[in-house]
């Protein structure tokens, strides 16, 4: 019975992974959708994925940012009318390309225009710069949905027997496979094939699509609950994130080596998944490595053409998916590949969720700097020839002068005829430097050669590093070497530095000060008086204090005691922090005096008063703690609006100090802010990129936190050199004076 049960188990597992790689490839399954026409008695509704493009363009009518080109070059003598009746034709045959959007008793609709002739317009350029100057230009000029139809087809001559073709289409029109489509039938129509009218308008489909409420209600919990407490992938970036995203975008190509590709292959026949999980499961742990948390988002995107019916559909028909994977430790690949494994087959089956739908219902947080829910993205597809083919002349694609970054970065691969792989990194280049990019590249590359030589090491363990980086990572930074800091948790890594320059000042709160040495004293102190209550690894315990120069030491303490500190800030409200320190459990709770009637509202256990420690040791405490174990467990607001804590180790953090120093160089002439609040995880940056590397660490007041002028005087008296800010507040510091100030670093 068992092995009937588990071969059942296999074969569905199977099935699915199939289903996954059709529709990554954009092929049909076997979805029976039985669509039929839309009411055109009616006013006819945008798709979900419509309305989000519509939504997009008139938030920024002026952007070309979702425009989809394409360019080819004729090389013949071109029949010019017959290029033009064929295009007439195709924009005929699809309603979505001759299709207007306005608003109607506050609700988009499509107005669909009639057939027309002539749609193919002609310009004569002088030569070829002429010519590229131009594509430039049209590739930049915006749609207006409310008068013009979403498609631009333009023939640029350059001679009797060399022209450009030049399609502009907008995304609430198309996607990937339209073109593939609209390629094709201006092929047939130029050669006089009849082709079969088409069964279905995508005014049929965004009708049936809306109506699909009961089936995405129900797939709503599992996005609901596979995106709770989502935080974002914050990579290390070259400049400081524009407070409005940007669009302007450049890309890297890379390939991945024959043998590398084959063995890749293999790793996913071995695992029973597919090459996209293979890789998706290789980038995560790349951004892992990069951003110090074992809990990655990534975006991805899949075909909404589940069925023959969809198939020859002209239109938006793709969706997105967020894939989230969660890890704790350093597993192995192995380990890892099989968790991206049940990611990708549960996200595959609740996929008919539209993005759009699950932002709507989600709300996460407006922010203008990101994209919404993930701001990574990975896509794999079959690289198909897909350039039109015209009897009797050469068609070549042409490389477009202007690329668009919808998200910070995007992992493209494409699986070549032979079985190469050929990568693409698209990238924001508000962001990230061309240089940078390469290198993310190359660690890629190494990465996925060490996982698929020894899949069963720990992911921790590979090396992204070329020689000539190396060698840059093996200099050591004055005082403590980075290399060292491996399989070392981050008080004993404070405790060295301590050791080395124990007189520096380590923390300023105005004219208060301490140095390393009396902070580390003071830590321990308060270490031993939690071990004394039986706080040891994996204890969480509580902190309730204002900002001050005890602030730092009372965290150091609890690591050293071996447990993990919860923020409680004081500001917060009474019934949030009795539903935290209920949720956690907590084995203790270090408060001060002035909160100490607040904290007894609470928390009814153990509690300790900073200032009752002057009698405790000052000895650095036995290690208990190891690297995996956590370092806090931080609560965030929650997508339903209920605190969830989030959990950080020791090895998270040092990593992402480790992996971003190469960038920064800190060292320990730097001084850094700590400006957020000790329950916002940048704070965790602020202060242990002072303490780690011997800098100073200058604790900002409340006050001063909430006033732009006040914070820009502190940073000028100061001398701050490494400034973290969310862009709301570095906005409105941006606006002040620089003079006087040090600040070489803002993350």
């Amino acid at each position: 019975m068992t092995d009937t049960v588990s071969e059942t188990a296999a074969q569905a597992a199977a099935r699915r992974e199939e289903l996954v790689r059709r529709r990554m490839a954009g092929r049909r399954g076997t979805v029976a959708t039985g669509i039929a026409p839309a009411d055109r008695t009616a006013p006819l509704r945008l798709s979900y994925g419509q309305r989000q493009m519509w939504f997009l363009s008139r938030l920024d009518p002026d952007s070309a940012e979702y425009s989809v080109p394409q360019v080819v070059r004729l090389r013949g003598r071109l029949d010019r009318a017959a290029l033009g009746r064929a295009w007439d034709q195709v924009l005929a045959r699809h309603e979505v390309l001759r299709t207007r959007y306005a608003l109607l008793d506050e609700e988009p609709v499509q107005l669909v225009d009639p057939a027309a002739t002539g749609t193919l317009a002609t310009v004569t350029a002088a030569d070829e710069q002429a010519a590229r100057a131009w594509v430039a230009a049209e590739l930049r000029r915006p749609f207006d949905l409310a008068e013009q139809p979403p498609v631009r087809a333009t023939l640029v001559a350059l001679g009797a027997e060399n022209h450009l073709l030049v399609l502009v289409l907008h995304h609430i029109a198309c996607d990937e496979r339209s073109h593939e489509l609209l390629l094709t039938e201006l092929a047939a129509g130029y050669a006089g094939t009849e082709l079969p009218a088409p069964t279905l308008q995508y005014a049929d489909f965004a009708a049936w699509q809306l109506a699909q409420q009961e089936q995405t209600e129900r797939q709503l919990g599992y996005w609901r609950e596979q995106l709770a407490d989502l935080t974002p992938v914050t990579l290390p970036t070259d400049r400081p994130r524009p407070a409005v995203r940007r669009p302007d975008g450049a890309a890297v190509r890379f390939e991945l080596p024959a043998e590398l590709a084959t063995e890749l292959h293999r790793l996913a026949e071995q695992h029973r998944t597919t090459l996209f999980t293979v890789l998706l499961a290789a980038f995560q742990a790349q951004l892992a490595r990069y951003t110090g948390t074992p809990d990655i988002a990534v975006g991805t995107v899949v075909s909404d053409r589940t069925s023959a019916q969809l198939a020859g559909l002209v239109g938006y028909g793709i969706n997105t998916l967020v894939l989230r994977t969660r890890w704790s430790g350093d597993p192995s690949f192995s380990e890892l590949l099989a968790r991206t494994r049940s990611t990708v087959l549960d996200a595959f089956d609740h996929q008919q969720l539209p993005f759009a739908r699950l932002v709507d219902e989600l709300q996460p947080e407006r922010d203008l700097s990101v994209t919404p829910l993930f701001q990574t993205a990975f896509t794999m597809h079959e690289q198909r020839a897909t350039t039109l083919e015209l009897a009797g002349l050469a068609v070549e694609p042409v490389e477009l002068p202007w690329q668009v970054a919808k998200f910070d970065l995007s992992l493209q691969i494409a699986q070549l005829a032979d079985g190469r792989l050929a990568g693409q990194l698209e990238y924001a280049t508000a962001l990230f430097d061309e240089a940078t990019v390469a290198r993310l590249a190359g660690h890629l590359t190494r990465l996925l050669a060490a996982v698929a030589a020894d899949p069963d090491a720990p992911v921790g363990a590979a090396d992204l590093l070329d020689a000539a980086e190396r060698s840059v990572a093996d200099l050591p930074v004055p005082g403590l070497p980075a290399h060292e800091w491996d399989g070392l948790t981050l008080h004993r890594i404070f405790e060295q530095r301590a050791a080395r320059t124990p007189d520096a000042v380590a923390v300023s709160f105005g004219a208060q000060e301490l140095t390393y040495r009396q902070l580390n004293e003071r830590a321990n102190q308060l270490a031993n008086r939690l071990r004394v209550l039986g706080v040891g690894p994996e204890s969480l315990v509580g902190l309730c204090l204002d900002r001050s120069p005890e602030l730092p030491a009372a965290l150091i303490g609890i690591l050293k005691a071996g447990g993990a500190y919860v923020p409680l800030d004081p500001a917060y409200p009474a019934d949030r922090l009795a539903f935290m320190a209920g949720d956690a459990k907590l084995a203790a709770l270090v408060t001060e005096p002035a909160h100490q009637e607040l904290a007894s509202g609470f928390y009814q256990g153990p509690v300790v008063l900073t200032e009752e420690l002057d009698g405790q040791p000052v000895t650095d405490p036995a290690p208990l703690a190891e690297p995996d174990n956590a370092v806090y467990v931080i609560y965030t607001s929650g997508s339903t609006g209920r605190p969830k804590g989030v959990v950080l180790t020791h090895r998270n953090v040092v990593r992402l100090f480790t992996a971003t120093e190469g960038s920064y160089r800190f060292d320990r002439t730097d001084v850094w802010s700590l400006f957020h609040s000790y329950a916002f995880d940048v704070s965790v940056w602020e202060l242990w990129g002072a303490l780690l590397y011997g800098g100073r660490l200058v604790v900002v007041p409340f006050d001063t936190a909430r006033s732009p002028e006040e914070f820009h005087r502190l940073l000028a008296d100061e001398q701050v050199t490494v400034l973290s800010q969310t862009p709301s507040a570095f906005r409105s510091l941006a606006n002040l004076p620089t003079e006087g100030l040090a600040v070489r670093a803002v993350v």
